[in-house]
């Protein structure tokens, strides 16, 4: 009976589910998630430093067992968290797939072969006794940094975008090293054998000038050699700056992608800005300024005028009114209340964590509300809402623009 009640917990697809958002989705700083990918970058780090050292003979020495245990440790998450993976992978595919077929998927993608590198050639290494070439396939665990970072992240995918592009660089750079190899084995070979007697020499002279890197081991001696050099460093340039230029323009790209997606996102949850067209939210994300904060800052004091509102695309920040402390996070914004009203802050915002912004300055925020009549309705909706939520920031801002009002009159 017990073994059929967990054979039934673990086909629950509740469970599989959340095991899946736990291990592929991204999460913000401070969720249970967070701290599991914390975990897990630092025994990768660990791993790799680990494997890194012993390569060292007197460290391995001194230090044998501590090594084994740490990379024994380490390659038993790896396979742990590469079975959960695999586990929980069905029901997640964008297309309709069985649960073997979206397994299989699973182990041939580009991700899935990481995590599988990661840990096997260390369970052969570990198994053999070997310290050479399987143990230093050993730091691949390193790769797995990818899924954690979103900039590395980004890099690939850039890459990946451009692979046809990169793949046409290469055949230049291949038909370029032959051409300059060839001209260099005709013009070189009778007067260097030793150096340029084989096109495959005349082929290693022009790919390490073409790389601008110019050992000096194997130099033309000849000036119509020396002439043919000249070209050849210039087309090296060229070379170098080619595929340089193209993944940096692509990773710019796919960096800005990713956080217009991520602005769009919020902005098109929040209830100012859900109801709007596409059209009108793009020409909102126009007039946005990101910034940052770090835990412990202050954005903002009592009492200080009003210039913009705030939404909160990381993290998370601590408002202290007069009666109470309230906390906001990913998704959520605030001050727009102040700024409808004119009046001025009625408590001060912390950040409790790093925390990523986006700015909407007030002369653009009463510029749209004249130019865009639904969107001033609907502040003017939200604003009443909040006005009748006591759990809400309004009442006290409102109370405060109330006090300054009749202090004015």
């Amino acid at each position: 009976m017990a073994s059929v009640q967990r054979r039934r917990h673990l086909n629950d697809p509740d469970l599989r589910d959340r095991l899946y958002e736990l291990l592929e989705h991204d999460h913000p700083a401070g969720a249970p998630g967070a701290g599991l990918v914390g975990l897990i970058v630092l025994i990768i780090i660990l791993d790799v430093t680990t494997t890194v050292l012993a390569s060292v003979p007197d460290y391995d020495a001194r230090f044998s067992s501590l090594f084994t245990a740490v990379k024994i440790f380490a390659v038993t998450v790896f396979a742990i968290e590469y079975l959960a993976r695999l586990w929980s992978v069905p029901g997640h595919s964008q297309r309709q797939l069985s649960p073997l077929r979206a397994r299989i998927e699973f182990v041939f993608s580009s991700l899935g072969i990481i995590d599988l590198m990661a840990f096997l050639p260390a369970v052969i290494a570990l198994a053999a006794g070997a310290h050479s070439t399987l143990l230093m396939l050993a730091v691949l665990p390193f790769f797995k940094l990818v899924r954690y970072s979103p900039a590395m992240r980004s890099l690939l995918t850039a890459i990946h975008a451009e692979r046809r592009t990169l793949i046409g660089c290469l055949v230049i750079l291949a038909g370029a090293m032959l051409l300059f190899g060839s001209l260099l084995y005709a013009i070189e070979r009778d007067v260097q054998p030793d150096k340029f007697g084989t096109i495959p020499q005349g082929m290693w002279w022009a790919i390490v000038t073409l790389g601008t890197v110019g050992y000096g081991d194997v130099v033309p001696v000849t000036p119509l050699g020396k002439f043919v050099s000249v070209f050849t460093i210039i087309c090296g340039f060229a070379m170098i700056a080619l595929p340089v230029a193209i993944i940096s323009t692509a990773f710019a790209e796919e960096v800005k992608r990713r956080d217009f997606i991520v602005t769009w996102g919020v902005l098109a949850r929040g209830p100012l800005f859900s109801h709007l067209t596409a059209g009108e939210i793009a020409d909102i994300m126009r007039l946005l300024r990101a910034r940052s904060i770090e835990p412990g800052e202050i954005l903002v004091r009592r009492g200080e005028p009003a210039t913009s509102m705030y939404f909160i695309t990381a993290g998370e920040v601590e408002i202290a009114l007069p009666n109470q402390h309230v906390r906001l996070s990913d998704g959520t914004f605030f001050g727009e209340i102040a700024l409808l009203h004119r009046t001025k802050r009625s408590g001060t915002v912390t950040a409790t964590r790093k925390t990523r912004l986006l700015v909407l300055d007030a002369q653009d925020f009463h510029a749209l509300i004249e130019r865009v009549p639904a969107l001033a309705a609907h502040v003017k909706k939200t604003a009443k809402a909040r006005l009748e939520d006591p759990g809400d920031l309004a009442p006290a801002e409102l109370a405060l623009g109330e006090r300054e009002g009749q202090s004015h009159e």
